[in-house]
Formats: C-alpha cells, structure tokens, sequence
C-alpha cells in the first residue's frame, strides 16, 4: 500500500514539475522567470519592466535587444533551461526536458512501461506462511501447592 501511494504522490509531483518546466517570458511573474537557472531576482525585473515598457517580446532579438545584460550566449543558455518567448525555444537549441522542480525518478529504463505494467510491479505480495509450532514439544507448566 505504501510503495502505491509513493509511486502516486512521485507521479504528481513529477508531472507539476514537468508542467512547469517551461516559461513563456511574456506570460511569467517574477517567481516564475526566478525559477529557471540563470535569472534570478534583477534579471527578472528587468524582464518585467522592458515587457512593461515595451510590450510583449516579439522574438529572441527583440528580447536580447531590450533587456539588458541579455545577449546571445545567456540567451541560449536560458532557452536550454525552459526559457521560450511565444511559446518558442530560441533556434538551434533543444529545451531541456527535465522538470524544473527536480522529483526522484521512478524508474531509469530506457524501455517504455506500461502503466499496467508498473502497478503489477508494485503489488504488494503476501509474506511466506510460517511454520506450525509443534504442539507436543511444549511442556505445560505443573501448578504450584503449598505444604
């Protein structure tokens, strides 16, 4: 019963992480751009306030542009880590997949498991029953009298 509500709560954590794991810098709050590596709390300002003053960012230029201390490397190094603007990673770099909110993984196969697969695997098997107790080695105690 444990190992199910384990496998439970690491699946929801697992998918809250995965929900947030991407962040459109024009529809953040600042505790959003703080969560992905490489902003923290000036840097997110600072995309504020340029959002702020100028409106939506159109693309990566238009946001390398505005915001300051944004160039193209740290640009590309925020795309890596879950940064898109429309919904789009800067181009030529890949999003990371992992979650932003790092969860203990369920399971390191490289192979894809079912999740009928996976419930049998954590089915809570009975104990091995034990031996009898052999009724004829005890000895009963003899009662006590007084004399």
């Amino acid at each position: 019963m444990f190992k199910k509500l384990l496998l439970a709560v690491l699946t929801v954590m697992a998918s809250i992480g995965i929900a947030f794991a991407e962040v459109d810098v024009n529809k953040a709050d600042q505790a959003a751009l703080d969560s992905i590596k490489g902003i923290g709390p000036a840097t997110s300002k600072a995309i504020i306030d340029a959002r702020s003053k100028g409106g939506n960012f159109k693309d990566w230029a238009d946001f390398e542009s505005r915001v300051k201390g944004i160039g193209e490397k740290s640009a590309v190094k925020l795309s890596e880590a879950g940064l898109t603007i429309n919904g789009q990673p800067k181009s030529g770099t890949a999003p990371k997949k992992t979650p932003a909110t790092k969860a203990p993984a369920v399971s390191e196969s490289k192979t894809d498991v079912t999740p009928e697969a996976k419930a049998k695997a954590m089915e809570v098997k009975p104990a091995p029953a034990t031996p009898a107790v052999n009724s004829k080695a005890t000895t009963a105690s003899k009662p006590v009298t007084n004399k």
